[in-house]
Parts: C-alpha cells; sequence; structure tokens
C-alpha cells in the first residue's frame, strides 16, 4: 500500500510539526495504540483543546458522555 503522506499532512492535526511521524497515519495510529492513547485526528478540535488527556479511559468517557 502506498503511503499518501502529502494528503495526509492536509487535514493532520497533529500539534507536534517536528513528529517524525506527522503524516503517516499507520505510523501514528501504532505510535498511540502502544501508549494506550488516541492520536489528535481521532477527536475534535475543540474538544481536543479543552481536555489535554488523551488515553483510552478519557476517550472512552467522552464517547459515552456524547461529547464526541
Amino acid at each position: 500500500m502506498e503511503c499518501k503522506k502529502e494528503q495526509n499532512l492536509e487535514r493532520c492535526t497533529c500539534g507536534h510539526e517536528s513528529c517524525e511521524r506527522r503524516g503517516i497515519c499507520c505510523d501514528c495510529v501504532a505510535s498511540h495504540l502502544s501508549r494506550r492513547s488516541v492520536p489528535a485526528c481521532f477527536i475534535p478540535t475543540d474538544v481536543r483543546l479543552a481536555v489535554k488527556d488523551r488515553s483510552f479511559e478519557s476517550f472512552a468517557r467522552l464517547v459515552t458522555a456524547g461529547t464526541i
């Protein structure tokens, strides 16, 4: 499968401009999964700015509450 890094970068919401995985979604998701967290693109920007915790548990609470 061909990586569409340039297309991914157009809509990437990662706040870490220097991240070596930026735009390489499969690597980004794998990295977050290994840390039990979700990438920025899984959470709407307004919610992400208000809730800094991107752990699985926090994400589940947001989904259960209907926030996302």
